[in-house]
């Protein structure tokens, strides 16, 4: 029998928690950790039509990448955090979330973004720290494309790639060969990007002094959305839990989708 520890023992061991961000909280957030597991449900967040779907869909696990809560005084049907938990627990479905930890862990979040966009000879874009088997990470990747390409062209190929309705971009003139990917929002790492020679910098989240400074720098900046520059590790996560529990029915959310909409 599977159960829910399992499942999060092994997630845990793909993205150790050691990798987090110091504000994040990832981890076994909601249920009962020797609940037993036939069914498991895949998404980037836990709204309330994912917690309707693994309800329908009788999941008894929901793993997500975005955290359902970030810190908790109270748990009641007074606010949407709390109305959530108490939907999870009358249903008798738990939550494991990972966060930052698999944005920076091997085969996470920001290898499968580079790995989308078709980036090759990708490295670390900047050392955030070393994990326990002495590696160096970083939340943030760096790669080739197999030839320099016209930025519009590569714009036309991030959106197909993500399924993004919609890119916001600043052009710079030149054309996109040495790129940066983050996945969510790493407007921040525009300084590493440039101190690395890239040329581009594919992100989300980008605020508006973030663009005015890729035109000062004289650099290609991409935001692709939130959802899209992530959804990309959902699958991954099913495949590792699909890999480590074949006896488990392993569903990827059908109702969760990108918000935004561009006229």
């Amino acid at each position: 029998m599977v159960t829910v520890l399992d499942v999060y023992k092994r997630l845990e061991a793909f993205a150790p928690l050691e990798m987090k961000m110091d504000f994040d909280n990832p981890g076994f957030l909601v249920g009962r950790g020797d609940a037993p597991v036939q069914r498991v449900l895949v998404s980037l967040d836990i709204t309330d039509d994912v917690i309707a779907e693994a309800a329908d869909s009788g999941a008894q696990l929901i793993v997500s990448h975005h955290p359902l809560f970030f810190s908790l005084k109270s748990v009641t049907d007074g606010d949407g955090i709390g109305r959530k938990i108490i939907s999870l627990v009358s249903n008798g479905i738990a939550a494991i979330c990972m966060h930052t930890n698999l944005d920076a862990a091997k085969g996470g979040v920001n290898d499968t973004l580079a790995d989308a966009l078709g980036l090759r000879d990708t490295e670390i874009l900047n050392v955030e720290g070393v994990n326990g088997a002495g590696e160096e990470y970083s939340y943030g990747r760096v790669g080739f494309l197999p030839e320099p390409t016209d930025l519009a062209v590569f714009l036309e190929r991030v959106k197909a790639v993500l399924s993004s309705n919609g890119l916001r971009y600043h052009d710079a003139g030149k054309p996109v060969y040495k790129v940066a990917s983050v996945g969510g929002s790493g407007g921040s790492m525009l300084g590493f990007a440039a101190e690395k020679g890239c040329d581009t910098l594919v992100t989300a989240d980008i605020k508006y002094d973030v663009f005015l400074t890729a035109k000062e720098l004289g650099m290609n900046l991409i935001d692709a959305d939130h959802f899209c520059t992530e959804n990309t590790v959902v699958p991954v996560i099913a495949d590792v839990i699909r890999g480590a529990f074949p006896d488990v029915d392993v569903l990827i959310s059908e109702r969760h989708r990108q918000t935004a909409r561009f006229m």
